[in-house]
């Protein structure tokens, strides 16, 4: 019988349940586990060597005792895990050989065993020397594409429209102001430091940009920007923006609601939304949504968006950590603006 390698599998667990904004020490980085480096005969499962991961807002919802969602919780005690992208190492499962890269779900560790009837969105990574790996999981990845399918599905925009993006300079909102003038739109972005606020003027292509902590009041912010109102707002951030944005509507005016970053805990908003009632007047239409919801167009964005980039017509800001030990404090650092554009931890080089 040939002797199976057995390696230490580093990963970030999940500590205790979180309500508010998850802390660093909420999550550890448990050492001491092996894994053999095979995948069981018989089993469907595949092994795969973990290379990137993606840090997102919404994995705060997983960190929660709440089982009402559209994914389950994670479970204290036991790995975290995220969109990532991974090398196979070994396979059980036809559809997957080694040296394939997979993105998906992945682990937050360094080997995953992986089902693919697990629903856990796989997918085959086409390698192009033009294109760094990563960003298949911002700019072709879950971000990119919840950017391309929020505006194009949910915002229908049309030449010429005013459109507004809040935490504009983030995974999301860097691709949609993008998206956005490429559509012949006039696009303006917020965003929390100066730093960002020049990278979306002058990288970014926005028309302008401004810092909402240094405005004492957004609504007259958003009508110094949009005298004439707005006919896109999309919404990474909820809260007082959203509130402001109602205010700002113009006849007909589209909001995708995408996140709600702002708000410090997801079970109980001390802030409500006062301004709704400008929603009947203005005939707005306020739309949630997943991008899960609109994979069939996935291969349609994948062409469009890769083409766009390397025609240069689009660029893409990633914020890179080194090393899982890192992990915890990459996607803590999401909820206070640590990260300039989409945030990614490197696992493992290729």
């Amino acid at each position: 019988m040939e002797e199976v390698a057995v390696v230490e599998n580093k990963k970030v667990i999940l500590k205790n349940y979180v309500d508010g904004i998850p802390k660093e020490t909420d999550m550890e980085v448990k050492l001491g586990e092996t894994i053999e480096l095979r995948a069981p005969k018989g089993s469907s499962c595949f092994l795969v060597k973990n290379l990137y991961l993606s840090c997102d807002p919404y994995m705060r919802g997983r960190m929660r005792d709440f089982h009402g969602s559209y994914l389950p919780p994670f479970v204290p005690g036991q790995r975290i895990e995220g969109f990532g992208l991974a090398r196979v190492i070994d396979s059980d499962d036809d559809n997957y050989k080694t040296g394939d890269i997979i993105g998906g779900i992945i682990g937050w560790e360094e080997y995953s065993l992986l089902r693919s009837s697990d629903n856990l969105q796989l997918r085959k990574i086409q390698l192009d020397d033009d294109i760094p790996l990563s960003y298949h999981l911002g700019l072709l990845g879950m971000a990119g594409f919840t950017a391309y399918a929020g505006f194009y599905e949910i915002c229908c925009p049309k030449k010429g429209d005013s459109v507004f993006v809040s935490a504009a300079s983030g995974a999301v909102g860097q691709l949609v102001g993008q998206l956005a003038k490429l559509h012949g739109c006039y696009v303006v972005g917020s965003a929390g430091s100066k730093q960002k606020v020049d990278l979306l003027k002058n990288e970014l292509g926005f028309d302008e940009a401004f810092n909402y902590k240094e405005e004492a009041d957004l609504d007259a912010a958003l009508k110094r920007y949009f005298p004439e109102g707005i006919n896109i707002y999309f919404d990474n951030v909820g809260g007082s923006m959203l509130d402001a944005a109602l205010l700002n509507m113009k006849v007909r005016g589209r909001i995708a609601l995408c996140g709600m970053v702002s708000l410090q805990s997801l079970s109980t908003s001390s802030q409500g939304i006062n301004n709704l009632y400008n929603a009947i007047p203005k005939r707005v239409r306020l739309e949630g949504f997943l991008q899960s919801d609109y994979l069939h167009i996935f291969p349609q964005f994948l062409e469009n968006v890769a083409r766009y980039y390397k025609e240069g017509k689009i660029v893409y800001i990633e914020d890179m950590s080194e090393g899982l030990e890192l992990a915890p404090a990459a996607l803590v650092g999401l909820f206070s603006g640590k990260n300039i554009g989409k945030q990614v931890v490197r696992v493992a080089k290729e």
